[in-house]
């Protein structure tokens, strides 16, 4: 998948890594070799309104993260890589809500 999909310093990577009970996706600059902005389920903004969500739900609140962080940065058009995972499920509902926060894809 990734060497199809390069980040630039125009638009970005954002890729998604998916394990049993986390989510984690970064921006990547991958002209420069930098992590631009990243968030995941362990962080403390989202573990405080966990409360009881499931994965699914707690992976749009990754992709909502991730994309405001993105965006206070400056960027707001990314590459999507999704990481040789399927697109639906958490994966599509981090996307899903990356765009709705304003990131283009």
């Amino acid at each position: 998948m990734r060497k199809k999909v390069s980040g630039t310093g125009a638009r970005p990577r954002l890729c998604v890594f998916r394990s049993l009970n986390h989510i984690y996706a970064q921006v990547v600059d991958d002209s420069l070799g930098q992590t631009v902005a990243s968030a995941s389920t362990l962080d403390a903004e989202i573990k405080a309104s966990s409360g009881g969500k499931k994965k699914k739900d707690m992976s749009g609140l990754v992709g909502a993260l991730v994309a405001k962080r993105a965006l206070d940065k400056g960027i707001n058009q990314v590459v999507f890589d999704r990481g040789g995972y399927r697109y639906h499920g958490r994966v599509k509902t981090l996307a899903e809500a990356a765009r709705k926060a304003g990131l283009r894809f």
